[in-house]
């Protein structure tokens, strides 16, 4: 290029999809290897804590020995359960025997790093955490406030986690509504980078789900149709998904599989920001030649 080309302004969107989202590590390296910082990022779900984890200025690696020294080990993982279990036998049959016994916000206590900020704005990159507001019907950003209640409220995915209440609202997953929130960045980069994680119900084509599988597999298929229309309205102009399939929801454990398995995402991802930033400096030229 002959014209004068000034370094094009990325932001990353990472997807919801529960343990799937371990591969968001291998996002995290490759933009570091590339020397990118984001200047805002958007997470739903997964998403959220990844996004935070960069946002807080956590290196790939970092961000992968951290969580690779909970999940490599069962009994660290155990031990971390424990403390978020709920608080007596009251808590525990409140409402009935269910499916959420866990409170999200206990779980996310004994994961998240102790060195996080307690609000959103404190973090040293913008970041966008996603919600859904259950009564009122509508997606929810949380830009600023408290920022574990964010992630919390971020995370809780039916009918794993129960709601979380902030703000007088009951808030779920923000993954329901929107999975890669990468039109939250639009306006805030050149170059928009969505990663979606949301994978596919596992299984034999003839296998018949559990109802809770079931459950969880409709919420997939409805994510994935939602990424669909978004993509009808408006594309990120880099968009990958690692392979994450028949990688379950809740399979932390899969620590090292999932990284194998998906680490083909970094080449992929390399390719598509190269073919990206050719395409910003070729309109930069154009704009030039036509201004």
């Amino acid at each position: 290029m002959n014209c004068n080309s000034s370094s094009p302004r990325f932001a990353v969107a990472f997807g919801g999809g529960g343990a799937r989202g371990i591969a968001h590590l291998h996002i995290v390296e490759t933009l570091d290897d590339l020397d990118i910082k984001p200047v805002a990022i958007a997470g739903s779900s997964i998403g959220a804590i990844i996004g935070t984890g960069l946002a807080n200025g956590m290196e790939g690696r970092t961000l992968r020995d951290y969580t690779a020294g909970i999940f490599k080990n069962r009994a660290e993982v155990a031990k971390r359960i424990w403390k978020a279990r709920p608080g007596g036998w009251s808590q525990l049959l409140k409402g009935g025997l269910r499916v959420s016994q866990f409170n999200i916000e206990k779980v996310l206590a004994a994961f998240l790093p102790d060195d996080l900020p307690d609000r959103i704005e404190e973090l040293k990159t913008p970041m966008s955490i996603v919600a859904v507001d259950y009564h009122a019907a509508e997606e929810v950003h949380f830009q600023q406030g408290d920022l574990r209640s964010a992630i919390a409220a971020s995370c809780a995915i039916p009918p794993v986690f129960a709601p979380v209440v902030r703000d007088g609202r009951i808030l779920v997953d923000g993954g329901l509504f929107n999975p890669v929130p990468f039109d939250l960045l639009f306006d805030k980069a050149d170059i928009v980078i969505g990663v979606d994680v949301v994978g596919g119900p596992s299984g034999d084509d003839d296998a018949m789900p559990s109802t809770y599988e079931a459950i969880l597999g409709a919420n997939q298929l409805t994510m994935m149709a939602i990424i669909q229309n978004k993509f009808r309205q408006r594309p990120p102009h880099v968009f990958v998904r690692p392979d994450v399939a028949g990688i379950g929801l809740l399979d932390f454990l899969k620590f090292e599989q999932i990284l194998a398995q998906s680490a083909a995402v970094r080449d992929d991802l390399k390719r598509k920001i190269d073919q990206a930033v050719a395409a910003f400096e070729r309109q930069t030229c154009l704009d030039q030649a036509s201004g």
